[in-house]
């Protein structure tokens, strides 16, 4: 068979060594699979022929046939222009380029009929058609009309002539050179079972359909196998792991934690938590080692959780370890927990890079013995010095702050791999989390305990300060503390720095009778954790800040929640921040402050936020809104694929048909030896063969 993967793009007719460097910089296509695997972004109808005197500037794209009867170029330097007229004996078009110019007055044929195809708009009296495409009817045949497939291209490749019609012909090069089809990438008993179209003629489809049908044909097909193959690895792995891997066997539910329930609980238990807790507990006493993700909404009591299930460790001989990404987040952790654990006898440490010399050596020391139970710590529990007697249950916060190296250390720090529950507190949208984490049993905590106020979210323009400004004296008055978020995004660093500081100049001199503190991720971490403590200790009324304050912050005095420029967050970023006030037993706001011209998706940000406090629903929201890449937390713990033409958002409900077809195929062929299913086990050993399978531990 054919092999095209490793054939180098720069061999394909119509190609060369200048437009292979052009398409695999702006379009990652670097073999003729990668451009054959280049789909179209949409299709037009160019059946339909109209003469130059039907054109008008309020027509769509219009297609029409004409002679170029004259060629110039108009003015100077930026303003410069090629301009070709353009006749058909009905009436006079012109056709004007403002780039490329070089290339195309090279190209243009004076005398010669054109088939043209554009949006034609009006200009000085005159129609006009920017940046057509033309094509010689003598290269033509009427018969060719029809749908026609238009690709996504940067204009550095227009420049160079590579516009979506030189695609398509670079496409239709690669068809001819293929001295025979393709190799299936599907087995016959699921093309036939789910009447998929051959492989070939899918690819034949996407790129030149001859009707809707086809196109709909070729679209389900590639799109099926695409979801399929994602689902099948994922199910094979989980699969594979839980007849393999074994896990310590917690068998009983011991003293620790039952004098813990019965004497130490802050709060009763939500059904929540209890059903949850009883998930985990069958995890650990199956014999089977634990991956379990443990989804909760910000203040949902997850670490009380992940307190008790460290606890079912203790009780059965083994010790925990629960790692989050910040000092400040560890500290916490461990000072609630250690007011949780009461008089219990169970010797918790935290373990940062702020922990030195002797009493280091006493808390490593008390690791390696066993005498340390529960240790909580930041990145300095991964370090080789660090050596557990018996560690069994590890519990990984925030998890998507840490890098899958990091979190692979853990594995080595048992002979058999320790029981592991990540924690989010970033709500993952059902048809993500079959996806990203497919492999890993789910748990959710829908409830809030007992007491909490939902957090009123309002709006409010920003020429609205003195009513900001009288809120923010009332709540401070009451004795309340106050965030105040500014954005600092990447590609505005300097800018968003320069407005934090006028910010924080600002709130200083509307508020002198109180104590304002600023922090920002460009601080040193001693300076930033210093502000972060007075805050905590109510030392500073107000805190100025950037996202650094997003996850982590548990400050039950703080009840208000000031978000400037709220239109440049994600939904999800303005949820979390959210989530750092509420957490006490007051009523507590967040004001979104924005400017007065918000655009359509900002508004529906803003009116969902305002109008439900429930993480999971705004992240459905916001992965409609802003498609599964650019999800808080998902560019880092990564999609571990490439969708080249599906859907997870619109697809969803493929998506879990697939799922279905992958886990029957499994569960009948747990070996993966079953001749009919070789091409299927084969593909993934191909996907998967540079890939380092992190799943187990993410």
């Amino acid at each position: 068979m054919f092999d095209i993967t490793q054939r180098d793009i720069k061999y394909l007719v119509g190609v060369g060594p200048t437009r292979a460097d052009i398409l695999s910089r702006d379009l990652n296509i670097k073999t003729f699979h990668d451009l054959l695997y280049y789909f179209p972004y949409k299709y037009i109808d160019r059946s339909k022929l109209y003469s130059i005197c039907e054109l008008n500037g309020e027509m769509a794209y219009v297609q029409f046939k004409g002679e170029i009867i004259s060629v110039e170029t108009i003015g100077e330097g930026r303003n410069r222009r090629l301009v070709a007229h353009v006749s058909d004996h009905t009436g006079i078009v012109d056709l004007v380029w403002f780039q490329g110019i070089k290339y195309v007055q090279k190209s243009l044929k004076p005398h010669t009929l054109y088939l043209i195809f554009g949006k034609p708009s009006v200009f000085g009296g005159r129609i006009n058609v920017s940046h057509p495409d033309l094509s010689t009817m003598d290269s033509l045949s009427l018969s060719d009309l029809g749908l026609q497939a238009y690709y996504n291209t940067s204009e550095k490749m227009k420049r160079s002539g590579l516009n979506s019609a030189m695609i398509s012909k670079l496409v239709q090069n690669l068809f001819d050179q293929l001295k025979e089809p393709l190799a299936e990438t599907l087995p016959e008993h699921i093309l036939a079972k789910y009447k998929l179209a051959p492989l070939m003629e899918s690819l034949r489809m996407i790129h030149f359909p001859k009707n809707n049908e086809e196109i709909r044909r070729a679209q389900y097909r590639l799109k099926f196998e695409e979801l399929f193959y994602i689902q099948l690895n994922i199910i094979r792995y989980a699969s594979d792991r839980q007849r393999r891997s074994r896990g310590f066997v917690f068998s009983k539910v011991g003293e620790m934690f039952n004098s813990f329930y019965n004497h130490c609980l802050p709060f009763p238990l939500t059904g929540a938590q209890k059903r949850v807790i009883k998930e985990i507990r069958g995890d650990m006493g199956s014999g089977r080692q634990m991956n379990r993700l443990l989804q909760g909404d910000v203040g949902s009591g997850k670490t009380l959780v992940a307190l008790m299930t460290s606890l079912l460790a203790v009780d059965n001989g083994y010790q925990a370890c629960i790692m989050a990404p910040t000092e400040i987040l560890a500290e916490q952790h461990s000072h609630t927990i250690r007011e949780q654990l009461s008089d219990l006898p169970v010797r918790l440490e935290l373990l940062t890079g702020s922990v030195k010399g002797k009493k280091r050596e006493e808390i490593l020391n008390g690791v390696q013995t066993g005498e340390v139970k529960i240790l909580v710590g930041t990145h300095a529990v991964l370090e080789d010095t660090v050596l557990f007697k018996n560690l069994g249950f590890v519990v990984i916060d925030e998890q998507h702050r840490f890098g899958v190296a990091q979190r692979a250390r853990l594995w080595n720090k048992n002979v058999i791999p320790p029981h592991v529950l990540v924690m989010t507190a970033t709500p993952i949208p059902r048809t993500l989390a079959m996806t990203l984490y497919g492999d890993l049993d789910v748990s959710v905590i829908d409830e809030l305990p007992p007491g909490r106020k939902p957090v009123q979210t309002l709006h409010m323009f920003d020429n609205r300060r003195k009513s900001l400004y009288d809120g923010m004296r009332q709540q401070i008055g009451l004795g309340r503390q106050v965030y105040v978020v500014y954005p600092l995004i990447k590609e505005n660093e300097k800018l968003d720095l320069l407005d934090l500081e006028k910010g924080f100049e600002q709130i200083q001199a509307q508020f002198p009778e109180f104590r304002v503190c600023m922090v920002h991720g460009k601080m040193k971490p001693a300076e930033k954790d210093l502000e972060m403590k007075r805050f905590l200790a109510g030392e500073s009324n107000i805190m100025v800040a950037t996202t650094v304050i997003e996850v982590g912050v548990n400050v039950p005095n703080a009840s208000v929640m000031i978000i400037q420029n709220a239109e440049r967050f994600g939904l999800s970023q303005l949820h979390q921040l959210r989530g750092r006030v509420g957490r006490g037993a007051d009523q507590s706001y967040c004001i979104l402050v924005t400017g007065n011209k918000l655009s359509e998706i900002t508004k529906k940000r803003i009116q969902i936020m305002t109008e439900t406090n429930d993480g999971f629903e705004i992240a459905e929201a916001d992965l409609k809104l802003r498609g599964p890449g650019d999800l808080e937390g998902t560019q880092q713990s990564g999609l571990a694929f490439d969708l080249h033409i599906a859907n997870i958002v619109k697809d969803s409900q493929l998506l879990e048909y697939v799922r279905n077809i992958a886990h029957q195929i499994v569960e009948e062929d747990t070996e993966s030896n079953h001749p009919e299913n070789a091409i299927l086990w084969q593909q993934l050993a191909k996907m998967r063969k540079d890939q380092i399978n992190w799943s187990e531990i993410s």
